[in-house]
């Protein structure tokens, strides 16, 4: 009997011990961990991170079954996603681990051996990955918190939260679609050339403004001063916003959706839901909201959120219609009377504003103007005399106006022609003069030559199609042969050209005077009353940019090449920036001004944008703004402050270019930024920057 219990006993113990176990193991698998993740450390899809408001885990959005990394906040029942980490790489089944690999990278790793890297660790030694009470997730130093790696605030996803700072070039990007946390077709961030509003683009292209901010008020949409309760509180200062909320302690996201509408909310504690407290763009700033003849009242803007079929619609009619279906004001309005032909009359609605008003003539600055919408006379009061000639003026003054502007139009252009030509034929006087000093002088050597247009014309066989090698801000560029055989470009000055006179002259006397291996050579000019011609030595493979962005072409371009073209453009830029008897700034450096030579040495060319400097001097300043979108520095594009450094920061887009065979500029996406530096900048963040470089033989 002893031994049947003492053996019950030692079961009972055996059966609690494995119980014990078992749940101390799901526990484990379920429970979450506060904050951090040092190197030795991970996370399993059912752990997370809690730190204040915000959790960190696996997650599924929507009815997908795919697994995310992403945040969300804690008191959410929802638990929406703030933030994603693998957006784009989504884990296919539950088996995702959040961990460091031996790199100190912090990577997301699944059961079928992919991984996808979440943040370089940028090779320092002891980190760990955090999850801060703001909602930001960083990778720092154990040693030294304040030193941050990396932080998801300079890699958002859809959501802006408070404290997050908003840059140029910092974008937003919404998911593909509620399901989908993978890169949508909208983005949201600060203005590139206005870096003082908000814009929202649709693949790359302008979807909405926030309007007309001069600067004077708290808020880059404007919109928000004129509702009851503001929600947040903007702080925008040196090309960089953030936010506070309001009131402070309330949990506030600013949320880019698949649609492209930006909304503000607040989450109500008591309801356990997100309150929508601003959207843009709604109502009256999305296309045909009301429909046909629907008037979108802004008065009726804020009342969120909004519905189309009830009273408090923004859609209305104006007088004179009716709407056409009751329960659905995007069907529109229609004419209660049809018009009558005779007798009808216009009915003035003022304050109407026009979907872009800042491109149309005459634009006050208020975005709203006066529309008369004609009517049938039945709608109105009965005629007047009064009525009749209101009307009769209505059709007759602008004839009249119009008259008056076309008869003042010609005479204006008449004089400005004349005065123009007399100017014109002033200007080679002077400019041969100082052409003549200089081709005397000992600074260009013998090489310098003066010719008539009779004999341009006969090295370009009169200009003709064949000859031609391309077309600049300049002017044609044109191959020429002289009578000694020797081959030139000669580039004509045309008559709608952005440049002209002074820009002509600059060329001429800066590069005259300027020789180096990298810079092409100036052979001489031609200066025949309107003529204005400019001779070059010859480069017959042409320009950069006709390699490197071109698929068929850009394989000629092996890495020994390209790195010989890397070098010889800064030799030409250190020389011109030190080493010259003009210290000179060019403030246009681009792939089509770098022109190659028969063995493909580079060469810089294109000096009508460039400015002598002072060596002592650091800046200067300029107020016609010159040069490339795309290729100027920031503080140079937007404030006219200009230095070498403005030449180098060109220089680094150039190098960007040429190692990736991508453009800076133009209207297509690169990754999660708008333009090659902020994918580069990207790449280099994530430790992915060997994509960056193309695959030339």
């Amino acid at each position: 009997m002893f031994v049947e219990i003492s053996y019950l006993k030692q079961s009972t113990v055996v059966v609690l011990l494995i119980l014990s176990v078992s749940a101390i193991g799901c526990l484990s698998a379920t429970r979450p961990i506060l904050g951090r993740i040092s190197l030795n450390e991970s996370i399993s899809d059912g752990q997370t991170l809690v730190s204040g408001n915000f959790v960190l885990g696996f997650f599924s959005p929507g009815t997908s079954s795919h697994r995310y990394i992403g945040i969300w906040y804690n008191s959410d029942p929802n638990g929406t996603a703030v933030w994603v980490a693998n957006r784009n790489n989504p884990v296919q089944d539950t088996s995702g681990i959040l961990k460091f690999d031996n790199g100190g990278n912090l990577i997301v790793s699944d059961g079928r051996g992919r991984s996808f890297i979440v943040a370089s660790g940028m090779g320092v030694g002891n980190v760990e990955a955090a999850i801060l009470d703001s909602g930001n997730f960083v990778l720092r130093s154990i040693a030294n918190h304040s030193n941050i790696i990396w932080e998801s605030f300079a890699s958002p996803t859809n959501t802006w939260l408070p404290g997050m700072n908003i840059t140029v070039g910092k974008l937003l990007t919404s998911w593909k679609s509620y399901d989908d946390p993978a890169m949508g077709d909208y983005s949201f961030g600060l203005g590139v050339v206005n870096a003082s509003a908000f814009i929202i683009w649709w693949n790359g292209r302008e979807f909405w403004n926030s309007a007309h901010w001069n600067g004077d008020i708290n808020s880059p949409i404007p919109e928000l001063t004129s509702i009851d309760i503001i929600p947040v509180s903007f702080r925008c200062d040196n090309l960089t916003c953030t936010y506070t909320p309001n009131p402070s302690d309330r949990l506030t996201k600013i949320v880019l959706d698949q649609t492209g509408s930006l909304s503000i909310t607040q989450f109500d504690s008591e309801a356990k839901s997100w309150v929508l407290l601003w959207r843009q763009p709604v109502s009256c700033d999305e296309s045909k909201l009301c429909g046909v003849f629907g008037v979108c009242n802004m008065a009726n803007i804020h009342i969120l959120p909004v519905s189309l079929d009830s009273d408090q619609s923004p859609c209305q009619c104006p007088k004179g219609f009716a709407k056409q279906d009751k329960s659905n004001t995007r069907k529109g309005c229609t004419r209660q009377t049809p018009l009558q032909c005779t007798g009808d009359k216009f009915i003035d609605m003022p304050g109407m504003r026009l979907p872009d008003p800042r491109q149309k003539d005459g634009y006050n600055g208020t975005g709203v103007g006066t529309l008369h919408l004609r009517v049938a006379a039945s709608e109105l009061e009965s005629g007047s005399s009064s009525g009749h000639k209101l009307l009769w003026l209505a059709s007759v003054l602008p004839s009249v106006a119009f008259l008056i502007f076309c008869l003042v139009s010609f005479i204006w252009i008449r004089k400005w022609k004349i005065k123009g030509k007399e100017k014109r034929h002033d200007h080679p006087i002077v400019m041969t003069s100082d052409v003549m000093k200089l081709w005397e002088s000992e600074d260009t050597g013998s090489h310098f030559m003066m010719l008539s247009f009779s004999q341009i014309e006969n090295a370009t066989d009169n200009f003709s199609t064949a000859n031609k090698l391309g077309e600049g801000g300049f002017g044609p560029v044109y191959k020429g042969s002289l009578p000694n055989g020797q081959d030139v470009a000669v580039k004509r000055l045309a008559a709608n050209s952005g440049q002209g006179l002074p820009e002509f002259k600059n060329e001429i006397l800066l590069i005259a005077k300027l020789q180096h291996r990298n810079l092409v050579g100036l052979l001489g000019c031609c200066i025949d009353e309107d003529e204005l011609v400019l001779l070059y030595e010859y480069m017959p493979n042409k320009s950069l940019d006709f390699f490197l962005f071109e698929q068929s072409r850009r394989a000629f371009l092996v890495w020994a090449m390209r790195l010989n073209i890397i070098e010889g453009i800064a030799q030409g830029l250190i020389y011109l920036h030190k080493h010259s008897r003009l210290r000179i700034i060019h403030r246009d450096l681009k792939p089509s001004n770098i022109l190659l030579d028969t063995d493909m040495n580079p060469k810089i060319s294109d000096f009508g944008m460039a400015r002598i400097f002072d060596p002592k001097g650091t800046l200067a300043n300029t107020k016609r703004v010159v040069g490339t979108y795309g290729y100027m520095a920031p503080e140079y594009a937007m404030a006219g402050i200009f230095s070498v450094k403005s030449d180098v920061f060109s220089y680094g887009v150039l190098l960007l270019e040429i190692i990736s065979g991508l453009r800076n500029a133009g209207s297509h996406r690169h990754g999660n930024s708008l333009n090659l530096l902020g994918h580069a900048w990207e790449l280099w963040r994530e430790g992915r920057w060997r994509m960056l470089l193309i695959d030339p033989p």
